[in-house]
């Protein structure tokens, strides 16, 4: 599967605050302090990447979306959504320790049999893998495409 570049981490635009020797970030999306987890650490990076440099609109992106798999609930990590707001990618979120496996692609995929969305993003911060999802196979993308590219 391809990947693209690391991504860069910039704590220094972050509001980051600690509290009982625990950091907290603002997530935006969420509008409010969220325990700074590696993991959320790699979510935070990754959606303002999306938002500065590939065109994607802040108030279309959701953060830790409901959804019902298999009769039980799961939270989508984030979805990108069209101006229509239908889903347009679903997007998981690891640590930068964990590896981009095969497991970690099917658990986006049975994630995308409730949402159906076109495009399956995976990060972890060192590591991406971008997929269009087409009948029967993905296309694995070799670059993270701009919100116009997605929605055409």
């Amino acid at each position: 599967m391809p990947t693209e570049r690391p991504l860069g981490y910039s704590l220094e635009a972050m509001n980051i605050r600690t509290q009982n020797g625990k950091q907290y970030v603002l997530c935006a999306w969420r509008r409010r302090f969220v325990r700074l987890t590696p993991e959320e650490l790699v979510r935070q990076t990754t959606l303002q990447l999306l938002v500065d440099e590939y065109g994607f609109s802040h108030n279309l992106i959701a953060v830790e979306v409901p959804i019902t798999v298999a009769g039980k609930s799961k939270r989508c990590d984030a979805i990108v959504y069209n101006q229509q707001m239908q889903a347009l990618m679903l997007l998981e979120f690891k640590a930068p320790t964990v590896p981009l496996t095969q497991e970690v692609f099917d658990q986006a995929a049975i994630y995308n049999r409730t949402l159906k969305v076109p495009y399956l993003m995976l990060c972890n911060g060192q590591n991406s893998i971008i997929a269009a999802v087409k009948p029967n196979e993905y296309q694995f993308l070799e670059q993270i495409p701009n919100y116009h590219q997605l929605t055409i």
